[in-house]
């Protein structure tokens, strides 16, 4: 009875989660194979599978695809890179060691816009930025990061913001590590590699797969840092595929090529995290 009571509990919320999934997707779905441009609402009809032809014929699809793949795979290097090796750092106990994990982590909840804004005035101004700042006591030429570098820009401000995310999370898991092996280790006269190598990184093995794919399923959706600095070029250089799928709806006005994308875009990240999900559960069987 109390089983049945319990379920009765949770039917609300479950039908409440499964509408707010079904119904923008069934809408996405519908609006893929209708002919529907805000510019012209009259012109209205089934379009069959043009949408998606246009949409996979674009030829902006294969620069948004391998800036994409460029973004979630130097972002994710990047941030397991520094992540591990300040965490390995922070394990030595020092002084004033609390304040510096805290000041560590803290990029971590900032805002995206915010963070793309600060990056943008602040540090990669091509008149008042920092980097122009430091650039001209050296002598040095002047860098427009957003027009020379858009996709460099874009990847180093989103590393200094998932950093500390990787950083948490490797920290929480060598609090787990077992000492006394690493007691033995170093009495056998193991090294800094040779701990690091057959110690800590199998150690870190579980921690590391969470991050890729908690990563890899965020980055793909990267939109808001576009947004706000690069707006997407010089041409397609900054473009990736949710921005591009954005352009479709609200720089061009088609609703029914932008669906098309979209749909594209959740089958592609679906068998990503799916194979990612895999990935993960085989190493937390071991």
């Amino acid at each position: 009875m109390k089983f049945s009571f319990a379920k009765l509990l949770q039917a609300p919320s479950i039908i409440l989660l499964l509408l707010w999934m079904i119904v923008p997707l069934s809408m996405t779905l519908y609006f893929s194979f209708m002919r529907y441009n805000l510019l012209y609402p009259e012109r209205t009809g089934f379009d069959g599978l043009l949408n998606y032809n246009f949409f996979l014929t674009d030829p902006a699809l294969y620069d948004s695809i391998v800036n994409s793949l460029t973004l979630v795979g130097s972002i994710i290097v990047i941030s397991v890179v520094f992540g591990l090796s300040i965490a390995l750092l922070l394990q030595n106990a020092f002084r004033g060691r609390g304040i510096i994990r805290v000041m560590l982590i803290s990029p971590f909840f900032i805002m995206p816009t915010v963070n793309a804004l600060l990056w943008k005035n602040m540090f990669m101004n091509p008149v008042y930025g920092l980097f122009a700042f430091i650039s001209g006591i050296f002598g040095w030429p002047v860098i427009d990061w957003m027009a020379d570098f858009p996709l460099l820009s874009i990847i180093i401000m989103l590393s200094w913001q998932w950093t500390p995310f990787a950083l948490l999370i490797f920290m929480t898991s060598l609090q787990s590590m077992d000492k006394e092996q690493v007691e033995a280790a170093e009495i056998e006269g193991a090294g800094f590699w040779s701990k690091f190598y057959y110690l800590t990184l199998p150690h870190l093995s579980r921690a590391i797969a969470v991050v890729v794919m908690i990563q890899a399923i965020f980055h793909l959706s990267i939109f808001a840092e576009i947004f706000v600095t690069t707006g997407g070029g010089p041409g397609y250089m900054s473009t990736n595929t949710t921005f591009l799928i954005f352009s479709q709806a609200l720089l061009q006005f088609d609703v029914g090529v932008a669906s098309a994308g979209g749909v594209f875009a959740i089958v592609v990240a679906n068998i990503i995290a799916f194979f990612l999900i895999k990935t993960v559960a085989k190493g937390m069987a071991k």
